[in-house]
């Protein structure tokens, strides 16, 4: 798989407790932490595609608490090192619980893998600005994946 300059994905804890696990996802004091700017959840239903958004300004930190998400990045950044390169994680449970950090400027699009509802929790470096954000059809030649 290759890698995307900037991008990280960093296993979390689970703690097993009588009654259900309690999941880490981003602490203050992470190197990973930029600073905050909101956090929300959003589910993904299985069948369902997101795709393609790209932040100019703003970090994604995607963790999925419940349920599994293929998640599909491309790095449009000229002057990355990883510039043109497609790839896909999976991320969430079990057995893929982890954060993964989107930076600014890599198109990103995901879609429940499995039969169950997936539930992201992002937790964000600046709040939501619609300006900063650019979209693009799932089935854009622009990016070389297909869904």
């Amino acid at each position: 798989m290759p890698e995307i300059d900037g991008l990280t994905l960093t296993p979390l804890k689970e703690i097993a407790t009588e009654g259900g696990a309690v999941l880490h996802i981003l602490r203050a004091d992470s190197p990973l932490f930029k600073g905050f700017g909101e956090v929300y959840c959003s589910e993904v239903q299985p069948g369902c595609v997101r795709a393609w958004k790209k932040h100019t300004k703003q970090t994604q930190h995607f963790a999925v608490p419940s349920g599994l998400l293929r998640v599909v990045v491309y790095d449009a950044r000229e002057g990355s090192t990883s510039f043109g390169r497609v790839a896909e994680y999976t991320v969430g449970r079990p057995g893929h619980y982890g954060l993964l950090c989107i930076p600014p400027g890599v198109w990103y699009g995901f879609a429940a893998a499995g039969d169950g509802t997936a539930l992201i929790v992002n937790c964000t470096d600046l709040p939501h600005v619609p300006e900063e954000t650019e979209r693009l059809p799932r089935d854009t030649d622009r990016i070389p994946y297909r869904w």
